[in-house]
């Protein structure tokens, strides 16, 4: 037993000496003697990515952070609320683009530019119908870059595009993809899409609402709008409203402040109500007094007699489905000009003559 406790001793003895004399240093003392890497050098960027950085540096200081202050009532009480979305630059009067959505519940809207601190604006005029709004700011800085405007009537599957806005809050980002699909149809509000919408696979996320579509020469080929995702993030399906669509509408608000809608005067029953009760086509919930279907004597449905009413079915000789459809076609027949509808009264088919009016409030 004396003999172990005399070479475990010597043992302990041994390592201390060892270490005392050439053993492991600190971190620290090993840190203050490795000297940094030497960076690798590397040639000039290849001409894609030349060509990517220009475009984000040219079209960055033409998109605008959103964000907007609202109250919301909570039971008895009425607390303050903050938005936030993207925007761009549409002319040098101080015109700034965005969804409808993004704006449409906002007291205070604030724009929030290149430089500088954040300007107030006013709402010039929206449309639910197209998701779109037109805000104006209240000092128009001297270097406003307007966005370049191109065109999405000659867009091909599987171009190049790119989205810049602010996802949850993060400003100027970049995320680039191509047009998965084109010409799809979504719904915005009530009864009513937004046709020749374009489908693509770049990120977008919430905050980039408002934001540009850009093509591979910089130009806004569409305002992104809303992405198709559970989870309410980027799954790789993203829409954008077609740019010659946005032109005319927000040409349309500077001018008037609004956006006539084509309409009849009719409420339908949504399409799934319809297709619950078993049938096909608009039913007519209900007919405003004084307008064109009134006139035209379009009857609507009373449930308690369980008369369908009129149900519409056709536009000029096109089939209509849904509300949605039906608000399509009277969009083509235009304002001022008479739709001959095809209505189902009675088990019987039937054409009656409507003039299409402006409905937007």
């Amino acid at each position: 037993m004396t003999s172990d406790w005399f070479r475990r001793a010597a043992l302990m003895i041994a390592v201390i000496a060892v270490t005392a004399i050439g053993g492991p240093r600190s971190i620290a003392q090993t840190a203050t003697q490795i000297e940094p890497r030497a960076i690798a050098p590397r040639g000039p960027l290849p001409e894609s990515e030349r060509a990517l950085v220009t475009l984000f540096h040219d079209s960055a200081p033409s998109v605008a952070y959103i964000t907007t202050e609202m109250s919301v009532r909570l039971g008895l009480f009425v607390l303050g609320a903050q938005g936030a979305g993207s925007g761009f630059i549409w002319d040098t009067a101080g015109h700034v683009v965005t969804n409808n959505h993004v704006v449409a519940e906002a007291e205070k809207v604030f724009v929030q530019l290149d430089e500088g601190e954040p300007i107030v604006a006013t709402v010039v005029g929206r449309t639910p119908e197209y998701d779109l709004a037109v805000v104006t700011l209240s000092r128009v800085p001297q270097s406003l870059r307007p966005i370049p405007l191109g065109s999405s009537a000659d867009l091909r599957v599987g171009q190049a595009v790119y989205a810049v806005g602010n996802p949850f809050g993060l400003q100027r980002t970049l995320t680039h993809g191509i047009v998965s699909a084109l010409d799809r149809e979504l719904p915005t509000s009530e009864n009513r899409e937004i046709g020749g919408v374009i489908q693509i696979d770049a990120a977008i996320n919430p905050g980039n609402s408002g934001g540009p579509l850009l093509d591979s020469a910089g130009r806004l080929i569409g305002v992104n709008f809303a992405i198709r995702s559970g989870s309410s993030s980027s799954a790789g399906v993203g829409f954008a409203i077609p740019a010659d669509l946005v032109n005319r509408i927000v040409s349309t608000i500077i001018a008037r402040g609004r956006v006539p809608i084509a309409g009849i005067g009719i409420v339908p029953y949504s399409a799934e109500d319809a297709a619950r009760a078993g049938m096909r086509g608009v039913v007519i919930r209900s007919i405003s007094p004084d307008s064109s279907a009134a006139r035209a004597g379009l009857r609507a449905a009373n449930a308690r007699a369980r008369d369908p009413g009129d149900v519409i079915v056709g536009v000029n000789g096109k089939k209509v489905d849904t509300p949605s459809h039906f608000a399509n076609e009277l969009e083509s027949v235009g304002i001022g000009n008479t739709a001959e509808l095809t209505v189902v009264r009675e088990g019987r088919e039937r054409k009656i003559p409507v003039q299409v009016a402006d409905i937007a409030p």
